[in-house]
């Protein structure tokens, strides 16, 4: 069963690899706020979408001393291209042993033309300067989800 987060929770902490292969941990964002979130794959529409989506408002949640990372379970080398074929400015990390998605309750067991398998549900984590959760989106639409969330961030400034 995977972990199930609730709003008011401290948001699990984790050290994972961005596209260049160097360590990045949530610690190391103490005192901004993070938008987190965990898409299936890199180079895929939907997941596409929300990155550059999440690209385009970086500089805004930026004024708002908020950063914007996405997780999957794509490589560094992986996300590296994506980043560069699509220009993406949020910073992509790379968890291959499942142990952010897990901690966050991400990586379940989906279904599709009746055969099933584990994945990545598209969800997304506000959490605050003090490492508080203060919004999520589970099982998230991609379409006008970026819009959504800088939306709210701006409520809660």
């Amino acid at each position: 069963m995977p972990q199930k987060l609730s709003v008011g929770d401290r948001a699990p902490d984790f050290t994972l690899t961005d596209k260049d292969g160097k360590p990045v941990s949530l610690a190391d964002f103490r005192g901004k706020w993070v938008v987190l979130y965990f898409y299936p794959r890199d180079n895929t529409a939907g997941c596409t979408t929300e990155a550059i989506d999440f690209s385009a408002l970086r500089t805004d949640f930026a004024k708002m001393n908020t950063v914007v990372i996405g997780i999957s379970a794509d490589s560094a080398a992986s996300h590296a291209k994506f980043a560069a074929k699509h220009d993406l400015t949020v910073l992509l990390l790379s968890d291959p042993d499942h142990l952010a998605l897990a901690a966050y309750g991400v990586w379940q067991k989906k279904k599709m033309a009746g055969r099933e398998y584990m994945g990545i549900v598209r969800s997304t984590f506000l959490i605050d300067p003090r490492g508080t959760l203060r919004e999520i989106w589970n099982k998230v639409t991609v379409k006008a989800h970026a819009e959504t969330v800088h939306r709210t961030r701006c409520r809660l400034s």
